[in-house]
Protein backbone atom coordinates (compact mmCIF):
# COMPACT_ATOMS: atom_id res chain seq x y z
CA UNK A 1 0.00 0.00 0.00
CA UNK A 2 1.32 3.21 -0.63
CA UNK A 3 -0.36 6.86 -0.03
CA UNK A 4 -0.81 9.06 3.07
CA UNK A 5 -2.18 7.93 6.65
CA UNK A 6 -4.90 5.60 6.76
CA UNK A 7 -7.85 5.61 9.89
CA UNK A 8 -9.59 2.55 10.39
CA UNK A 9 -12.93 3.40 12.40
CA UNK A 10 -14.35 0.83 13.79
CA UNK A 11 -18.10 1.56 14.86
CA UNK A 12 -20.00 -0.51 16.57
CA UNK A 13 -23.86 -0.51 15.86
CA UNK A 14 -25.79 -2.65 18.07
CA UNK A 15 -27.24 -5.91 17.60
CA UNK A 16 -30.07 -4.79 14.88
CA UNK A 17 -31.79 -2.07 15.65
CA UNK A 18 -31.05 1.15 14.55
CA UNK A 19 -31.84 3.21 17.72
CA UNK A 20 -28.92 1.33 19.14
CA UNK A 21 -26.41 3.66 17.25
CA UNK A 22 -25.27 6.13 19.25
CA UNK A 23 -24.25 9.61 18.62
CA UNK A 24 -20.87 9.04 18.78
CA UNK A 25 -21.27 6.33 16.38
CA UNK A 26 -23.52 8.98 13.78
CA UNK A 27 -20.45 11.45 14.44
CA UNK A 28 -17.41 9.00 13.47
CA UNK A 29 -19.88 7.85 10.12
CA UNK A 30 -19.74 11.33 8.73
CA UNK A 31 -16.66 12.08 9.92
CA UNK A 32 -15.20 8.66 7.55
CA UNK A 33 -14.06 9.50 3.99
CA UNK A 34 -14.93 5.51 2.76
CA UNK A 35 -17.41 2.96 4.67
CA UNK A 36 -17.06 -0.74 3.71
CA UNK A 37 -19.90 -2.76 4.15
CA UNK A 38 -19.31 -6.21 3.99
CA UNK A 39 -21.66 -9.03 1.98
CA UNK A 40 -21.80 -12.01 3.61
CA UNK A 41 -23.76 -14.08 0.89
CA UNK A 42 -27.57 -13.99 -0.09
CA UNK A 43 -28.48 -16.08 3.04
CA UNK A 44 -27.24 -12.91 5.60
CA UNK A 45 -28.70 -10.22 3.46
CA UNK A 46 -30.55 -8.93 6.19
CA UNK A 47 -27.31 -8.23 7.84
CA UNK A 48 -25.72 -5.68 4.82
CA UNK A 49 -29.39 -4.37 4.30
CA UNK A 50 -29.55 -2.82 7.85
CA UNK A 51 -26.00 -1.52 7.55
CA UNK A 52 -27.71 0.55 4.21
CA UNK A 53 -30.60 1.57 6.28
CA UNK A 54 -28.24 3.03 8.94
CA UNK A 55 -26.06 4.86 6.50
CA UNK A 56 -29.20 6.34 4.52
CA UNK A 57 -30.55 7.81 7.35
CA UNK A 58 -27.79 8.78 9.25
CA UNK A 59 -25.42 9.76 6.83
CA UNK A 60 -25.66 13.80 6.52
CA UNK A 61 -21.64 14.17 4.80
CA UNK A 62 -20.90 12.91 1.44
CA UNK A 63 -18.98 10.00 2.36
CA UNK A 64 -18.15 7.14 -0.07
CA UNK A 65 -20.42 4.03 0.40
CA UNK A 66 -18.69 0.57 -0.98
CA UNK A 67 -19.78 -2.48 -0.87
CA UNK A 68 -17.80 -5.70 -0.74
CA UNK A 69 -17.48 -9.49 -0.88
CA UNK A 70 -16.52 -11.04 2.94
CA UNK A 71 -14.69 -14.44 2.02
CA UNK A 72 -15.52 -17.51 3.20
CA UNK A 73 -14.31 -19.68 6.53
CA UNK A 74 -13.88 -23.35 5.39
CA UNK A 75 -15.36 -24.86 7.53
CA UNK A 76 -14.06 -28.39 6.79
CA UNK A 77 -10.41 -27.37 8.59
CA UNK A 78 -9.12 -27.47 11.63
CA UNK A 79 -11.17 -24.34 13.37
CA UNK A 80 -8.01 -22.30 14.76
CA UNK A 81 -5.94 -22.26 11.44
CA UNK A 82 -9.05 -21.82 9.25
CA UNK A 83 -9.74 -18.54 11.37
CA UNK A 84 -6.13 -17.76 11.07
CA UNK A 85 -6.33 -18.07 7.04
CA UNK A 86 -9.87 -16.27 6.76
CA UNK A 87 -8.57 -13.64 8.48
CA UNK A 88 -5.83 -12.81 6.44
CA UNK A 89 -8.08 -12.80 3.71
CA UNK A 90 -10.42 -10.38 4.57
CA UNK A 91 -7.38 -8.17 5.89
CA UNK A 92 -6.66 -8.66 1.96
CA UNK A 93 -10.10 -7.63 1.16
CA UNK A 94 -9.70 -4.60 3.19
CA UNK A 95 -6.41 -3.67 2.14
CA UNK A 96 -7.15 -3.80 -1.64
CA UNK A 97 -10.96 -1.60 -1.04
CA UNK A 98 -8.73 1.05 1.07
CA UNK A 99 -6.00 1.17 -1.64
CA UNK A 100 -8.44 1.53 -4.38
CA UNK A 101 -10.75 4.05 -3.33
CA UNK A 102 -8.50 6.08 -0.86
CA UNK A 103 -5.01 5.82 -2.45
CA UNK A 104 -3.89 9.24 -0.77
CA UNK A 105 -5.03 8.37 3.04
CA UNK A 106 -8.20 9.01 4.49
CA UNK A 107 -10.49 7.51 7.41
CA UNK A 108 -12.41 4.71 6.50
CA UNK A 109 -15.14 3.28 8.53
CA UNK A 110 -16.54 -0.19 8.97
CA UNK A 111 -19.77 -0.47 10.86
CA UNK A 112 -19.44 -3.91 13.74
CA UNK A 113 -22.31 -5.59 14.76
CA UNK A 114 -23.00 -4.84 18.37
CA UNK A 115 -19.12 -4.31 19.93
CA UNK A 116 -15.64 -4.55 18.28
CA UNK A 117 -14.36 -5.64 21.41
CA UNK A 118 -16.89 -8.08 22.49
CA UNK A 119 -16.44 -11.71 20.12
CA UNK A 120 -15.39 -9.70 16.91
CA UNK A 121 -12.22 -10.25 14.76
CA UNK A 122 -12.59 -6.72 13.26
CA UNK A 123 -9.67 -5.56 15.92
CA UNK A 124 -7.22 -8.02 14.91
CA UNK A 125 -8.00 -8.02 11.59
CA UNK A 126 -7.25 -4.23 11.47
CA UNK A 127 -3.98 -5.12 13.12
CA UNK A 128 -2.80 -7.73 10.15
CA UNK A 129 -2.98 -3.82 7.84
CA UNK A 130 -0.48 -2.57 9.88
CA UNK A 131 2.28 -5.19 8.46
CA UNK A 132 1.59 -4.03 4.80
CA UNK A 133 3.85 -1.09 5.28
CA UNK A 134 1.63 1.62 5.35
CA UNK A 135 0.07 4.32 8.20
CA UNK A 136 -2.87 2.81 9.92
CA UNK A 137 -4.10 4.19 12.88
CA UNK A 138 -7.38 2.76 14.43
CA UNK A 139 -10.32 4.49 17.20
CA UNK A 140 -13.07 2.69 18.37
CA UNK A 141 -16.51 3.80 18.81
CA UNK A 142 -18.57 1.26 21.46
CA UNK A 143 -21.84 -0.37 20.45
CA UNK A 144 -24.28 -2.71 21.92
CA UNK A 145 -23.32 -5.82 22.39
CA UNK A 146 -25.62 -9.19 22.37
CA UNK A 147 -25.77 -9.49 26.25
CA UNK A 148 -26.77 -6.39 26.71
CA UNK A 149 -29.66 -6.54 24.40
CA UNK A 150 -30.56 -10.19 25.96
CA UNK A 151 -30.58 -8.93 29.41
CA UNK A 152 -32.67 -5.86 28.71
CA UNK A 153 -35.12 -8.07 26.28
CA UNK A 154 -35.61 -10.46 29.10
CA UNK A 155 -35.24 -7.54 31.66
CA UNK A 156 -32.56 -9.09 33.89
CA UNK A 157 -29.65 -8.53 35.26
CA UNK A 158 -26.36 -10.13 33.62
CA UNK A 159 -24.79 -11.04 37.30
CA UNK A 160 -25.95 -11.89 40.46
CA UNK A 161 -25.63 -9.58 43.32
CA UNK A 162 -21.48 -9.00 43.51
CA UNK A 163 -21.46 -12.32 41.59
CA UNK A 164 -18.43 -12.82 38.38
CA UNK A 165 -20.03 -14.15 34.96
CA UNK A 166 -18.34 -15.90 32.69
CA UNK A 167 -18.36 -15.58 29.01
CA UNK A 168 -17.41 -18.37 26.20
CA UNK A 169 -18.69 -20.35 23.50
CA UNK A 170 -20.68 -22.63 22.36
CA UNK A 171 -17.17 -24.54 20.41
CA UNK A 172 -15.54 -24.68 24.31
CA UNK A 173 -19.40 -25.32 26.64
CA UNK A 174 -19.20 -28.17 24.06
CA UNK A 175 -15.98 -29.81 24.39
CA UNK A 176 -15.18 -29.01 28.05
CA UNK A 177 -18.83 -28.71 30.01
CA UNK A 178 -19.78 -26.43 32.42
CA UNK A 179 -16.91 -24.79 33.77
CA UNK A 180 -15.62 -25.60 37.89
CA UNK A 181 -17.06 -22.92 39.91
CA UNK A 182 -19.01 -20.59 37.75
CA UNK A 183 -22.54 -19.34 38.31
CA UNK A 184 -23.66 -17.50 35.69
CA UNK A 185 -22.80 -18.81 32.16
CA UNK A 186 -22.76 -16.38 28.87
CA UNK A 187 -22.80 -18.72 25.73
CA UNK A 188 -22.21 -17.05 22.35
CA UNK A 189 -21.13 -18.32 18.79
CA UNK A 190 -23.24 -21.27 19.63
CA UNK A 191 -24.24 -23.04 15.94
CA UNK A 192 -25.38 -26.25 17.40
CA UNK A 193 -27.71 -25.82 20.68
CA UNK A 194 -23.90 -26.87 22.84
CA UNK A 195 -26.49 -26.65 25.99
CA UNK A 196 -28.17 -29.70 25.33
CA UNK A 197 -24.86 -31.16 26.46
CA UNK A 198 -24.41 -30.42 30.31
CA UNK A 199 -26.81 -32.21 32.61
CA UNK A 200 -29.91 -29.44 32.81
CA UNK A 201 -30.85 -29.96 36.45
CA UNK A 202 -30.88 -26.51 38.45
CA UNK A 203 -29.81 -24.51 35.53
CA UNK A 204 -32.05 -21.32 34.30
CA UNK A 205 -31.35 -20.35 30.34
CA UNK A 206 -32.16 -17.52 28.88
CA UNK A 207 -32.11 -17.60 24.84
CA UNK A 208 -32.72 -14.95 22.45
CA UNK A 209 -32.20 -14.47 18.66
CA UNK A 210 -32.37 -11.98 16.51
CA UNK A 211 -32.26 -9.51 19.37
CA UNK A 212 -33.19 -5.97 18.79
CA UNK A 213 -34.43 -6.81 15.22
CA UNK A 214 -38.04 -6.99 14.04
CA UNK A 215 -37.73 -11.06 13.82
CA UNK A 216 -36.73 -10.69 17.77
CA UNK A 217 -37.29 -14.06 19.34
CA UNK A 218 -37.24 -14.65 23.01
CA UNK A 219 -37.43 -18.05 25.36
CA UNK A 220 -36.71 -18.34 28.93
CA UNK A 221 -37.28 -20.74 31.71
CA UNK A 222 -35.40 -24.00 33.64
CA UNK A 223 -33.26 -25.65 30.87
CA UNK A 224 -34.71 -29.33 31.70
CA UNK A 225 -38.13 -27.90 30.56
CA UNK A 226 -37.29 -25.17 27.43
CA UNK A 227 -34.11 -26.44 26.32
CA UNK A 228 -35.96 -28.77 23.64
CA UNK A 229 -38.15 -25.61 22.77
CA UNK A 230 -35.14 -23.24 21.96
CA UNK A 231 -33.80 -26.58 19.47
CA UNK A 232 -36.84 -26.34 17.50
CA UNK A 233 -37.63 -22.33 17.97
CA UNK A 234 -33.94 -22.14 16.63
CA UNK A 235 -34.62 -25.05 13.63
CA UNK A 236 -37.44 -23.02 12.59
CA UNK A 237 -36.24 -19.65 12.64
CA UNK A 238 -33.30 -20.59 10.70
CA UNK A 239 -35.18 -22.38 7.96
CA UNK A 240 -37.79 -19.15 7.49
CA UNK A 241 -34.79 -16.77 7.06
CA UNK A 242 -32.03 -18.76 6.09
CA UNK A 243 -29.91 -17.52 8.90
CA UNK A 244 -29.79 -16.99 12.73
CA UNK A 245 -27.43 -15.12 15.41
CA UNK A 246 -28.55 -15.94 18.82
CA UNK A 247 -26.79 -15.91 22.10
CA UNK A 248 -27.97 -17.17 25.77
CA UNK A 249 -27.31 -16.57 29.53
CA UNK A 250 -27.42 -20.11 31.67
CA UNK A 251 -27.29 -19.20 35.45
CA UNK A 252 -27.27 -22.06 38.41
CA UNK A 253 -30.15 -21.09 40.25
CA UNK A 254 -30.89 -24.71 42.24
CA UNK A 255 -30.46 -28.09 42.67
Amino acid sequence: MSGGEIVISLIGIGTGNPDHVTRAAVTAMNAADLILLPRKGAGKSDLVDLRRTICAELLTEPAMVVEFDLPERDADAPYRAAVDVWHDEIAAVWATQIAEHLPDGGRVAFLVWGDPSLYDSSLRIAERLRAGGRSIGVSVVPGITSLQALTAAHAIPLNTLAAPVTITTGRRLRAEGWPAGVETLAVMLDGACAFETIAPEGLTIWWGAYLGMAQEALIAGPLATVGPEIIMRRTELRARHGWIMDVYLLRRTGG
